[in-house]
């Protein structure tokens, strides 16, 4: 990651990274466990009609699954570069030549402490719970990240857009 000594280039350079802070990632891990726990021990403790019973296993098996999803998803961070916006695992979010608008408003569909990413072209779905999603042209970055993390990276991606669009303009 970062800049080859000698080569000059820049592609890779990191220039903005949203990661879950650790009290956080604690704090919405043992909330679904909790929630999880509880609708299974009613289940179990004081078994309803059967309908509810299995409403309430699943619900719980649910919760227990994003649970885990949660955690190993935030163990990850994201990055932006000049090129990409990417999963500290590799995986390619969007590139930024592919994004179209960046929305950070109070109205907006995002994740909280995050804002949300227009694209031009349509992408897989795909979600990593309390850090980032995508469906369709939409991406939604954030969840149980520190907002200022959201914040600059996203100003930093407004502001390559702006740079884009002001070249473009002028070619």
């Amino acid at each position: 990651m970062g800049q080859r000594a000698g080569s000059g280039e820049m592609k890779d350079e990191i220039l903005a990274t949203v990661d879950a802070s650790a009290p956080r990632r604690v704090l919405a891990v043992v909330m679904l466990i909790v929630v999880g726990a509880l609708a299974i021990y009613v289940a179990l403790a004081t078994p309803p009609a059967p309908h509810w019973l299995v409403f309430l296993l699943a619900i719980g098996g649910f919760c227990l699954w994003l649970a885990m999803r949660l955690w190993q998803a935030t163990a990850l961070r994201i990055e932006l570069t000049d090129e990409v916006l990417r999963s500290s695992d590799g995986a390619v979010i969007a590139k930024v030549a592919d994004v179209v608008a960046v929305d950070r408003g109070v109205f907006a569909f995002k994740p909280s402490n995050g804002f949300l990413i227009r694209t031009a072209t349509k992408g897989a779905r795909s979600w990593r719970p309390g850090l980032w999603w995508r469906l369709g042209h939409r991406i939604g970055i954030g969840g149980v990240t520190p907002g200022a993390q959201s914040k600059s990276m996203a100003e930093i991606l407004a502001i390559m857009i702006a740079r884009r669009e002001a070249g473009q303009s002028q070619g």
